[in-house]
C-alpha cells in the first residue's frame, strides 16, 4: 500500500469468514440479517477491495491473524489508492475455463483494470465476457506498474473507486 484512500470497517460474510480472502480481494455488497453493512467475494460487481487477507496482520502493533474470519469483519478499500497486489488474473478467462493451455494475460501500463467473476482484478472485463446482467462492469482501476521479478510479480494499480 503506497497511499491509502478511503476505508470502512464491514462484516463479512459466512463464506467469506470460512474460505478466507487474499489482500486485495475484489468484495460486492450484499443483504445483512441486521443493521451492518456486509460484503462478500465480487462476481465481477463493483463495491471495494479488502485492505488485508484474512490471515495477514494489518498492523505491525497488534496481530489480527485469523481475527477477520473469527469476529467476521475487514477492513474495505473505497477510495482512490495506489497499491501493489498479487491478487489478480495472470490467465485469460476463455483460458482458465476452458481446460486447455493456460494463456498469460499481458498487462501494460494504463490498462483499465475491472473485478473478475471470482473478485481478482485483471484487464478482461469477464462480466461482458459472459454477458451477465449487469455487463459491462465499471473499471475499478488503472496498470500503474507491471509484476516483474524485482516487484515479486505485484501488479502495481491506481485505483479508481
Amino acid at each position: 500500500m503506497f497511499f491509502k484512500g478511503d476505508s470502512y470497517t464491514v462484516a463479512v460474510s459466512d463464506d467469506m469468514a470460512r474460505g478466507g480472502w487474499p489482500g486485495g480481494q475484489g468484495v460486492q455488497w450484499v443483504k445483512a440479517n441486521s443493521d451492518i453493512r456486509m460484503v462478500t467475494y465480487s462476481q465481477g460487481l463493483y463495491g471495494g477491495m479488502l485492505v488485508w487477507g484474512s490471515d495477514e496482520s494489518g498492523d505491525d502493533y497488534a496481530a489480527m491473524t485469523r481475527s477477520q474470519p473469527h469476529y467476521k469483519y475487514a477492513t474495505i478499500l473505497l477510495g482512490g489508492s495506489l497499491i501493489s497486489t498479487s491478487t489478480y488474473e495472470r490467465y485469460t478467462y476463455a483460458s482458465r475455463i476452458g481446460g486447455g493451455p493456460l494463456v498469460p494475460l499481458d498487462y501494460q501500463p494504463n490498462d483499465l483494470l475491472y473485478f473478475s467473476l471470482r473478485g481478482y482484478w485483471t484487464k478482461e472485463n469477464e462480466a461482458d465476457i459472459i454477458h451477465t446482467l449487469f455487463a459491462p462492469a465499471f473499471f475499478t482501476g488503472f496498470v500503474a506498474q507491471l509484476p516483474k521479478p524485482s516487484n515479486r510479480f505485484f501488479l502495481g494499480i491506481q485505483t479508481s473507486m
